[in-house]
């Protein structure tokens, strides 16, 4: 049966309602269970039904998906193969957009709001790094976002990694890197298995994206910023947009994240996590006792000339 006639369809006890998005190697379909309720149902191309590094790779998302658990990860309901020998993943449906989508319509982001996104995005991943899983795809698209409660429900295990795998266990041949190349870590590029740093730097480029609306380097094509990644330091956040200008302590967190070297970036995600909050929400706290003292000021001076301004300012 064709992808496409699936909508209509049950399929392992779910009623494929409609199809939300695709990849290379799978379709995500919103889908109906008498047990589960709404999820999103993932389901393998029958062309690489039999390809059995395709079919090693689906199961093993699914595996990796049951095995952490955090309220910032989408829930692994259940996974397996039909009747019809469809390999399928079903998962928590999450509520809201993909957060590529929002900051498009909605940054550059306040410094206050990108901390709570990445304080919750910082500790789903460190939840997979506490049970040796690596996600190594990092990335907006991979995140959704819901504007209304603020919570965010990480995506996709396809490509993750287990630190603890033996190497003839790995399905990623040596000399190739995964993952998307505008977020991945520079030691990703030499084919070999990354470790949580690599994580980190991909959150640290996620961060410097919400925040700007700009991304750490500025290249054109896959292999001008493939040499880049290489060969050239990030763009510093503060040059990032000639329009925006960011507190030096945020700059700095951020910017130590993207270090080549992942000795010279923080310990952990959540080190790095913790800094960037403290820069981010110190700034709104400065920012506010400012603005407080600016108020008591202007009533010590009511009919100065500050207090006209403000007379002005407020009609």
């Amino acid at each position: 049966m064709a992808i496409e006639t699936l909508v209509g369809t049950t399929l392992a006890g779910y009623t494929v309602r409609g199809k939300v998005g695709e990849g290379g190697t799978a379709t995500v379909f919103r889908a109906d269970h008498p047990t589960h309720g709404t999820v999103a149902l993932k389901v393998l191309r029958e062309k690489l039904q039999h390809d059995k590094t395709a079919v090693a790779r689906f199961l093993r998302e699914a595996q990796f998906g049951a095995r952490v658990e955090h309220a910032n990860i989408v829930r692994t309901l259940d996974y397996g193969q039909s009747d019809s020998d469809r390999y399928y993943l079903a998962i928590e449906w999450a509520g809201g957009e993909i957060l590529d989508k929002y900051a498009e319509k909605s940054g550059p982001l306040p410094c206050k709001e990108v901390a709570a996104i990445m304080a919750q995005i910082c500790g789903a991943v460190q939840a997979a790094h506490d049970v040796g899983i690596v996600h190594r795809d990092l990335k907006p698209e991979n995140i959704m976002y819901d504007p209304a409660t603020r919570q965010i429900k990480l995506l996709d295990f396809g490509i993750a990694a287990d630190t603890e795998a033996a190497p003839d266990q790995r399905l990623t041949r040596a000399g190739f890197f995964v993952g998307t190349l505008m977020y991945v870590a520079p030691e990703a590029l030499s084919g070999e298995l990354v470790g949580p740093a690599a994580d980190q730097y991909s959150l640290a480029t996620i961060a410097y994206y919400l925040l700007s609306g700009c991304l750490p380097y500025t290249g054109k094509s896959p292999r001008e910023l493939f040499s880049q990644l290489l060969t050239q330091p990030p763009v510093s956040l503060n040059k990032a947009k000639p329009s925006l200008t960011f507190p030096a302590a945020v700059e700095a967190v951020v910017m130590k994240a993207l270090s080549k070297a992942p000795a010279e970036r923080y310990p952990s995600v959540m080190a790095f996590c913790e800094a960037f909050s403290d820069a981010a929400n110190s700034t709104a706290s400065s920012s506010g006792a400012a603005a407080a003292a600016a108020t008591t000021d202007a009533g010590k001076d009511k009919g100065g000339l500050f207090g006209k301004m403000k007379g002005l300012f407020g009609r």
